[in-house]
Order: C-alpha cells, then structure tokens, then sequence
C-alpha cells in the first residue's frame, strides 16, 4: 500500500487567479523546484489555461524541460542567470536570463552578437538581500557605461524583498525605495518587486509584474492572519500495522516516546526519505475522519508511528491525512521547525501521485 500524494490543479489556478485580481499589473508564476515538489508541468499546463504568460524557475534545466512542455509561447525565466557555457542555449530555446552581475551581462551581450540580433533578458537589482543582483557597485559601473547593455534588450527589472512576510518590517520600505532609486538611473524598463507574500503589502510594491510562488501552493503569504489562499494538496498514507502496547512501553527508535496507558499504535509507511522530517518525532500531527491523530515515538526513513488509542474506527487499511487541508502545510511546517516551502520541496518522488480535486 502506496502513500497518496493528491495535487488540485484547479485550486492551484483558483490562487493564481485570487493572486492576480490583486493588482493591475501581469502575474507571473514561479514554479522552481518542480512546482515547489508538486510538479512544475502539470502546473505550468493548468496555469498556462487560466492565462498565465511568464513562468520563473531556478536552473536552467528546468526552464529547457518548462519549455518542452509549453512550446514556444510563454516567457520563460531563469532567475539564477547565466553560466558561462550555457548562452547559446538560452538562445536556442528561447531562455530569458535574469542577469544579475556584470559578469554576466558581458556573457549574454557576447551571445547577442554572435547571434547578429539583440536578446531580451531581466535585470536583478540587489537591495538588500545580499545574494544575487547588482550590488552598489556593480550598478555604479553600468550606469557610468551605458554600451555594456548593448544588444542587450530589457525586459524587465527585478529585486527581491527581504521580509515581505512581516508587514511592519523597515526593511521592506527601504528595499521600495533603494529600487525605485536604481531604476531611476537605468533604461526605463517594467519593473516587478512583489512575490507571494509582497502581493499584500500595498499597491506601492505591485509594479508591472507580480511573481508569486509559495501562496500559489497554498503556503499563507499572512503569517499570523487567515489564510487567503486555498488548499491544493492532501498527503494521505495507510495503515500497515497495528499493536496494543502496554503502560510504560516505548515505541520506536531510542524509545523517545513511553506509553502513558494502554495503547494502539499504527504504522504508517512514510518517513524522513519521502521528505516527512524527522523533525516531527513526537510532534508531527495527521487526521483522520475530521478528528487529529499524534505521532508518536520517532520519524524513521520509511516509517512513522501513531496514537490511535482514541479512534477505534482506524483499522489496517485506513488512511490518514499527514498533509492537506485538516493539517495544512504551515502547520506541519510549524511542528518542524521550519516553514511550508521546505515542506513542500521535500516531499519524495515514492508516492503514488495523482491530479484531481481534492
């Protein structure tokens, strides 16, 4: 008995929708990281129905298996640039470059030229987050030699916000400001500040272009408010065993958890290698018929333990929800310390996948 992974293509169109409705400008789609686990073509198809014409994604890779699937259409972004061997290929399969150094603008200017036309590509601005784009510097230099850009052509400009989550946080004005600043000084060029969460900072943050990722799976771009967005995926997995253990029994391994009563456990097949952490020994929560079912004892690499004393339906077979909308990923996430993307991109390639309603 496989665990179910069930992925609700039109939930994630619905948010993108939501998303969209936003703002009076475009609404881009990041589905880096296959879709954030959940499958970046199947994803990219569905968006690309519900009117989505620009999809950002992390390496190269993906963008050239992107662009196989969806033919030559929509705009295709690479948002971690351009390596030194791979601009032809961009070239080819009709790749836009997210440069975000100067050594990167030469590289793509050289490919302009050998290609005899100009080539688009977006430019980063760094404005805060201190790992990809222009710094200071680097901006200081292309704004005192204009040619660098030449056979260049811009499409849009771009930074990224530092702590879009938190509203009250200075540093997203200060990031507004530093960028609205370098755009000034380079050719006038849409411009695109907001990701998933920016989308709710105010108008001052939406631009020309939105770049949602995380809220499109789900993920709550409002930390501490309701969530806005809907639930798109639901992690299922049966029970292949059950055991009555006595008071004072442990479970599991280094015997973390010891039995306050007696108790049924069930075994789930599911574990740290299909991306449920270990984190959640002791902590992680599923459900089952509306009502929450503790884990209990620790997260194995392919098996987990849980306390169903208080639900006698559950037998062998039964299924649990790990993940989906009685236990939405924030939550788990939250259990483990850590946040929903990470949830999400972990989940493992063993389960049995399926594109429907939830």
């Amino acid at each position: 008995m496989t665990p179910r992974l069930t992925i609700d293509l039109d939930a994630i169109a619905a948010n993108w929708q939501a998303l969209d409705a936003r703002h009076d400008g475009a609404t881009a789609a990041v589905v880096k990281a296959d879709g954030y686990g959940l499958g970046a073509v199947p994803i990219a198809r569905r968006l690309t129905s519900a009117g989505c014409k620009t999809f950002f994604v992390a390496h190269p890779g993906e963008a050239l298996a992107l662009r196989q699937a969806l033919g030559p259409a929509p705009v295709i972004a690479v948002l971690n640039g351009l390596s030194d061997n791979l601009a032809e290929a961009y070239d080819v399969h009709g790749l836009t470059p997210v440069l975000g150094s100067l050594a990167e603008i030469t590289l793509w200017q050289q490919a302009a030229r050998r290609s005899g036309r100009p080539l688009p590509a977006m430019l980063h601005v760094d404005t805060g987050m201190c790992r990809l784009g222009l710094d200071n510097a680097e901006l200081d230099r292309l704004v005192a030699e204009p040619a660098r850009l030449d056979g260049i052509r811009l499409v849009l400009l771009m930074t990224h916000l530092v702590s879009a989550e938190t509203p009250a946080a200075p540093i997203n004005a200060v990031q507004l400001a530093r960028f609205e600043a370098a755009c000034a000084r380079l050719p006038e060029t849409p411009r695109s500040i907001a990701n998933s969460s920016g989308l709710f900072l105010g108008p001052e943050f939406h631009a020309v272009l939105a770049r949602p990722g995380a809220a499109l799976y789900g993920i709550n771009p409002q930390p501490g408010e309701p969530n806005p967005m809907r639930p798109v995926l639901r992690l299922t997995a049966p029970v292949l065993q059950l055991r009555t253990v006595a008071t004072g029994e442990t479970v599991g391994y280094n015997g973390i958890w010891t039995a306050p009563r007696p108790s049924r456990i069930a075994t789930l097949p599911v574990g740290y290698a299909d991306g449920y952490h270990r984190a959640l020994s002791n902590c992680g929560l599923a459900s089952f018929d509306g009502r929450p079912v503790p884990l209990v004892g620790r997260v194995s690499m392919d098996l987990t333990t849980w306390d169903v004393t208080d639900h006698p339906a559950i037998e062998r077979g039964s299924w649990l929800e790990l993940i989906g909308p009685a236990v939405p990923p924030d939550e788990v996430a939250a259990r483990a310390g850590t946040n929903g993307y990470e949830v999400l991109t972990s989940l493992g390639r063993r389960y049995d996948r399926h594109y429907a309603a939830l």
